[in-house]
């Protein structure tokens, strides 16, 4: 068995044995072993819920048993029969909370009881939902405008919940819905947007089997989505070839054993996943695509000349492009010495990737958060997509872009209106059906409502789940912004770092978790929905017994809020949260592509919900598919560099025990780290370069041009296979260095993947 020079320990393929033994584990030490057990085997199922691992799609023609190691910890960690009781919050006050680690607050178990915090006591103590609505609604309306409000939104919320959330903020008063697409995908929306006229992928999962060529770019499926290594395999099973582009080397994307595969895991066997593996420096990779285009066409002219006739499609470009003739232009004058520069690729690597498209008819393009978090990822993913229109590779079978998002309805909140700038047709359906005036000027997102808060122009934070002050960039400062709020309100099923800031008034409320039943008052069990990155809406009812008799639903609870704050004369809120049929009758009027929404989402595996870009159907100010003719940028924070050895380009990761800021344990199984998190991957040529050795601690040093000190002390130096002069750590812990002032051009999504540090040896060395 080979070894991982790197890391030391013994190098094997992603999932199999290690998967299966490491989610037995966690399931015994979760605190719910049998619960979690029943749970899974309604996981993806038709009849069952959506698992909240992850928002990889489910077959449509499917009925395997389908579950992997995210969605044994994702549905486990929420089955615990461990409380954060009213007892428990006697026992711990919020100061005390504070100084323990995201993984010891999530764990000590599901939340139970509503809570208000004391601040003469400095503990939670119970508040009884009917007081809660009351003064929430109070502190809202106290507010000089609904514009002094901010109405947070985690992925995890169910599409009826986000419906219903974005239509109590409008009828308040506002748009100020940041949420946490701001901090991830934002960029492929924008860009989609404006290329192809939607800003969601294309693709279908039945798409991956029929591509012949797959690029996986600046993502690492094994940690983040593994059961789209189950799809990836078998593309590359039946000869697609799989080129991945990642700086890091991930082992998910080298080889993969299949759990569900019995044969295979008798012989510990496992299947190579990249048939190609390329490395680019962070923020190279709209160099490598500029460096891809360029070779392909080269490579059609000499066909021409040859008399081979065109390698690009022509018929495509000429019936639904517009802008090739600049873009090419542009193509034509970037010059092979910057792409190289700036991809930290050769070109004959480039050239070599681009072959591999060319000689493939069918082609996916797939990418992630490790394109998105760049200043110029906008420009980035245009880039993709012009690529991909050279030879019409999307809206035809086996083709097409394909964004993977994380959370499990991330790309639902967006199209049920969680959106700071919405469009007006959505707007003006709201107004026509509710009768009310919807708000049209444009609200914060994630990082507008971070300077909102620090101006003192926001004084209210309602966050419908997700852990928002530990999510965000420079999370130093966003404790006191938090503190200094007139009114923080936290639906959430766990404890998190983002409760022990609480406001002056400050209200923690428990909600059902995605695997409990969710009766209505006619004592029958409701269903919610969600959508997946491939556009498929699904049913999801949970079947696991609520984890105390006063969890209500999320849509509960905002309803409640809304009830209190706005009143009923607009909206009969309770009429929606005792039948969600009813929320999904007003979606069905004012959202396109819901129509009949009640009887199709009741058929087994859900219903596509369309996408026009995959039908050739263009909803651009052009009405055609938009080559992009931007010239790469001038520098990225990566060729700064230059000759000093001790500045650094970071990204922030999760680890294999990591899903978002919830911490699910101390390993990095496949990276081969254990026990700890305050660590830094790094080229071993650089250890030496900068006179330090291996695990070494170091101080990390982040932007400080504008006067903020950003300092990450004690982190512990781990050799790995990474390009010289990049660096990755985890997040949340190492968001401290990354500043508010820096997000994508168009996007506001902080660039999480391109941070300029320097690092220095530790002049003592903490516990990691």
């Amino acid at each position: 068995m080979e070894r991982d020079p790197n890391s030391g320990h013994k190098s094997k393929a992603a999932g199999g044995w290690p998967a299966l033994i490491a989610s037995g584990k966690f399931l015994l030490s979760s605190g719910a072993p049998l619960s979690g057990v029943n749970a899974l085997k309604k996981a993806n199922q038709p009849d069952g819920f959506d698992c909240p691992g992850c928002a990889w799609g489910d077959p449509e023609h499917g009925s395997s048993f389908e579950f992997c190691e995210n969605g044994v910890k994702a549905v486990s960690w929420e089955a615990t029969e461990r409380h954060a009781d009213p007892v428990f919050f006697a026992r711990h006050s919020v100061s005390t909370l504070k100084t323990w680690s995201d993984h010891d607050l999530e764990n000590s178990g599901r939340l139970t009881e509503p809570m208000r915090y004391n601040a003469s006591t400095d503990h939670y103590e119970p508040v009884s939902w009917e007081t809660a609505f009351h003064e929430i609604g109070e502190l809202l309306n106290s507010l000089d405008t609904p514009d002094e409000a901010l109405f947070y939104t985690s992925g995890r919320a169910s599409n009826e919940a986000a419906y219903v959330y974005q239509l109590f903020a409008r009828i308040y008063g506002t748009n100020n819905m940041p949420d946490c697409s701001n901090m991830c995908h934002e960029a492929s929306g924008v860009a989609l947007k404006q290329a192809i006229g939607i800003g969601k992928g294309t693709v279908r999962l039945e798409d991956f089997e029929k591509a012949d060529a797959i690029f996986v770019v600046g993502q690492n499926p094994g940690t983040n989505h593994p059961r789209m290594l189950g799809d990836l395999r078998r593309a590359a099973e039946r000869g697609a070839r799989i080129a991945v582009f990642n700086t890091l080397r991930e082992r998910g994307l080298e080889r993969f054993a299949d759990p569900q595969r019995k044969m295979e895991m008798v012989i510990n066997g496992s299947k190579k996943i990249a048939s190609d593996y390329f490395q680019p420096a962070l923020g190279g990779d709209m160099a490598v695509f500029r460096g891809m285009a360029k070779a392909v066409i080269t490579a059609d002219r000499k066909s021409r000349s040859d008399g081979n006739g065109p390698l690009i499609d022509e018929a495509f470009i000429a019936k639904h492009t517009q802008g090739f003739e600049s873009y090419i232009a542009e193509v034509d004058q970037t010059r092979w010495e910057d792409i190289e520069a700036q991809s930290g690729l050769s070109r004959a690597e480039i050239e070599k990737a681009a072959r591999i498209y060319l000689s493939a008819d069918n082609v996916i393009c797939t990418w992630a958060m490790g394109i998105t978090q760049h200043k110029h990822s906008v420009i980035t993913i245009r880039e993709i997509a012009s690529f991909m229109m050279l030879r019409g590779q999307i809206g035809r079978p086996g083709a097409g872009l394909c964004p993977v998002r994380g959370h499990s309805n991330v790309q639902g909140d967006r199209t049920m209106g969680i959106n700071e700038k919405p469009p007006a047709a959505f707007l003006d359906a709201l107004s026509k059906t509710f009768g009310f005036e919807a708000p049209r000027e444009h609200g914060y997102s994630t990082i507008g409502a971070i300077g909102a808060m620090l101006a003192g122009k926001a004084r209210a934070f309602v966050g419908l789940g997700g852990n928002f002050g530990r999510a965000v960039p420079d999370s130093s400062l966003i404790e006191n912004a938090l503190r200094e709020q007139l009114l923080t309100v936290q639906i959430a099923t766990k404890l998190n770092a983002s409760h022990t800031m609480p406001g002056r008034n400050a209200y923690l409320l428990p909600c059902l978790g995605r695997t409990e039943i969710d009766l209505g008052p006619d004592g029958k069990p409701q269903l919610i929905t969600v959508e997946d990155s491939m556009s498929m809406i699904h049913g999801s009812a949970g079947i696991n017994t609520p984890a105390g008799p006063q969890l209500r639903s999320e849509i509960a609870i905002v309803t409640g809020i809304a009830a209190a704050t706005v009143g009923t004369d607009v909206v009969n809120w309770p009429a929606l949260s005792a039948n969600y049929d009813r929320i999904r009758d007003y979606i069905a009027k004012t959202i396109p592509g819901f129509s009949d929404f009640n009887k199709r989402v009741r058929q087994p595996r859900g219903f596509y919900l369309g996408n026009s870009a995959a039908e050739r159907k263009w909803d651009t100010d052009t009405g055609l598919a938009n080559f992009c003719d931007c010239a790469l940028p001038e520098s990225t924070v990566f060729q700064k560099r230059g000759e000093k050895k001790d500045y650094f380009t970071l990204q922030t990761v999760r680890s294999h025990d990591q899903y978002n800021t919830t911490v699910y344990g101390m390993d990095d199984r496949y990276r081969g780290v254990y026990g700890e998190r305050r660590i830094i991957f790094i080229n071993p040529a650089d250890i030496t370069d900068m006179g330090a050795r291996a695990h070494q601690f170091v101080d990390i040093e982040g932007p400080d041009d504008d006067g903020v000190e950003r300092i990450a002390r004690s982190f512990k130096l781990i050799p790995y296979d990474i390009p010289r002069g990049c660096l990755a750590g985890y997040f949340p812990e190492l968001n401290v260095l990354v500043p508010l002032s820096s997000f994508g051009d168009l996007s506001e999504t902080p660039t999480s993947k391109s941070i300029p540090v320097r690092l220095k040896i530790a002049q003592t060395e903490a516990v990691a």
